[in-house]
């Protein structure tokens, strides 16, 4: 199946001539709303900031793949040490019952190549994934403004959208955003997830998804409490996923700049993700936890040959260099 898959190398990135300023712009504004949040409630992440659990495994890269996924981090086959944040997406730490977009971020180590930032030898290749196919704005700048709008309560967020979209769209756009957030989710070891953005796979272009194995078990039951959940699903045996990727085949079904279409184009997969038995509860597994919550998992800091592509992903390139140089002056 995999060597009849039409991956095209002929893709674009289309950048506005002002686009530079506007998500620098934002940029500042994401940070100072940030800070904010920070100096109410503690430290922590713009978004992303409840992180559900940490772990660590492998992810081993299979042999034998189709031409567009032979490149960087697939072209060899082998086995890199990962580590894992898992996460609520909000910008709050609120309970596992809010609904709210959740995150699977991971780091390769033991990468060999140039970093996608320019500055030298890549030391890892990390990956943000969520649990929705797509993102529900086209660009990033739109995500921005919605974001800093959310940020300001419900009543500016109304505002903001009805302003944005009339009194017609805004509505539409509120409900989509609901039904998202809301999407029905099973748990971190037995939802799918997906980069819904797109990285250079050499000179491919890609979007990502983990497929959970049907050996992780059923559905969390009860009261979400997902950490809980992982954590005890850790201490009775090993999960695992397959690394999955989707190529870009034509403008019209597989768009690089809007990030608000789900891609149309079979996946393969390409390495299998592995967390072995472990006890994150123990002192050993406190430290994973707070080493994780420490550290950056930025989809830029990743091989050239897997630089992250699209109007989301050079916003994401702005903040996360704005949001490092204030932590560094602080």
């Amino acid at each position: 199946m995999s060597s009849h898959i039409n991956a095209s190398t002929d893709w674009q990135e289309h950048i506005a001539p002002d686009e530079a300023r506007q998500f620098e712009a934002q940029s500042r504004q994401l940070v100072e709303m940030q800070q904010r949040r920070s100096a109410r409630h503690g430290q922590g992440r713009a978004l992303h900031r409840k992180q559900i659990v940490a772990a660590q495994g492998t992810l081993t890269v299979h042999g034998n793949l189709p031409p567009f996924a032979q490149h960087g981090l697939f072209a060899t086959p082998g086995q890199h040490a990962v580590l894992v944040r898992l996460s609520n997406g909000g910008m709050d730490r609120a309970p596992d019952k809010v609904p709210d977009i959740r995150g699977f971020a991971f780091k390769v180590f033991g990468v060999q190549g140039d970093s996608a930032l320019g500055n030298g030898p890549a030391t890892s290749q990390d990956f943000l994934l969520i649990n929705q196919p797509k993102f529900a704005f086209p660009g990033g700048g739109e995500f921005a403004d919605f974001v800093l709008a959310a940020a300001r309560g419900q009543g500016a967020l109304l505002g903001y959208l009805f302003k944005r979209y009339g009194p017609i769209g805004g509505p539409r756009r509120l409900l989509a955003l609901l039904a998202a957030v809301s999407r029905k989710f099973s748990g971190f070891a037995t939802a799918q997830f997906f980069s819904a953005v797109p990285i250079a796979c050499g000179p491919y272009a890609v979007r990502v998804r983990l497929e959970p194995a049907p050996s992780n078990g059923a559905a969390a039951a009860g009261k979400p409490d997902y950490g809980a959940d992982l954590q005890a699903r850790l201490a009775r045996g090993p999960l695992q996923w397959a690394l999955q990727l989707q190529p870009f085949t034509d403008e019209r079904s597989t768009p690089i700049e809007d990030a608000s279409v789900d891609w149309v184009s079979p996946y393969t997969t390409v390495a299998t993700l592995h967390l072995p038995r472990q006890d994150l509860a123990s002192p050993e597994g406190q430290a994973l936890q707070a080493r994780a919550e420490a550290g950056v998992f930025d989809p830029w800091q990743a091989l050239a040959v897997h630089r992250p592509l699209g109007n989301v992903q050079r916003a994401r390139k702005v903040f996360y260099f704005t949001s490092q140089q204030t932590r560094g002056a602080a």
